[in-house]
């Protein structure tokens, strides 16, 4: 039995092109979206996705801690701050392995997506507020944005920003030729709940960013961060 509820799968736009077999995809996009209020647009990372509660640090499953040899920094971390998270579960990109993109541009290995509390994913202010406090940065932000009254425009403007090079510099694993970022994530600016998870949180992925196979394991490397001894969470 799981020790919590692992981060669901975020659906794709119908018109994201990085989708595979086993994504999921909102058509329904639009008669959600329209009716938000307040959207924002982060950069979609890539990383692990990693959840720190006062149970552990979980990789995707929840039915146990993760014990991965990339993860260690982020468990020392996490003993650091177990008995301030109370019902409070951190979602953050863990950027500590290069995937298939490496980022020329880190000031941290771990950046914060989302926070749950409960049966409640927090508001973006809230979690900017609650990742401050534990001296995490967020993913980074593109635009905050009400509704647009035109879908063909909407759809237009989100792949215009996937055309751009990002704030963290990615870079092909590979071949280390510089590349646009991963994607996008659309998010509902307002608390929502966990249950609403798929009419408030959208992606979209660009096609083919996906690098790594299944002997990833055996030969990943570290991220270098900007600042290698200054002040993050490994100083080794």
């Amino acid at each position: 039995m799981a020790i919590s509820q692992k981060y669901g799968r975020t659906y794709h736009y119908p018109f994201s092109p990085g989708t595979t077999s086993d994504d999921r995809i909102q058509h329904d996009y639009w008669d959600h979206l329209k009716n938000i209020p307040l959207l924002i647009h982060t950069e979609k990372l890539d990383g692990e996705n990693n959840c720190l509660s006062r149970h552990g640090v979980f990789a995707r499953s929840h039915a146990a801690p993760t014990i991965s040899p990339w993860t260690e920094s982020i468990r020392r971390f996490w003993q650091l701050i177990k008995n301030d998270l109370g019902s409070l579960e951190i979602f953050v990109e863990n950027l500590y392995a290069v995937h298939s993109i490496e980022y020329h541009n880190l000031e941290h290995h771990f950046y914060v997506f989302a926070i749950r509390e409960h049966d409640q994913w927090l508001s973006w202010d809230e979690t900017r507020f609650y990742a401050a406090m534990l001296g995490l940065p967020v993913v980074p932000e593109i635009s905050v944005f009400t509704p647009p009254a035109d879908r063909e425009l909407f759809e237009q403007q989100v792949m215009d920003i996937t055309w751009q090079p990002g704030a963290l510099q990615p870079h092909d694993a590979a071949t280390g030729s510089p590349v646009t970022m991963e994607g996008i994530v659309t998010r509902n600016a307002a608390a929502y709940p966990v249950t609403a998870f798929a009419q408030n949180i959208f992606k979209y992925v660009r096609k083919g960013h996906v690098k790594t196979d299944e002997h990833w394991t055996r030969h990943w490397k570290r991220a270098k961060l900007n600042n290698e001894g200054g002040t993050y969470v490994d100083h080794q």
